[in-house]
């Protein structure tokens, strides 16, 4: 894993279609601004699983497998 330090305002790079940017800091919260493609979705983590689970799921229930 690569960590970065940025401040408020401050700007990363993935690739060169992915800009992620430093909007606010308030305690021990950091709020990021994330501009990508529209091919390229992006979701918290959290959300993220839902989604692999529920993909799961279907496969799961043709097979008879739980």
């Amino acid at each position: 894993m690569l960590v970065l330090s940025r401040q408020r305002d401050e700007s990363i790079f993935i690739g060169d279609n992915i800009k992620i940017t430093v909007v606010d800091i308030r305690g021990d919260k950091v709020r990021l601004g994330i501009e990508a493609p529209t091919e390229i979705p992006v979701h918290r983590q959290e959300v993220y699983e839902a989604i692999q689970r529920e993909n799961q799921r279907p496969a799961a229930e043709q097979t008879g497998v739980r």
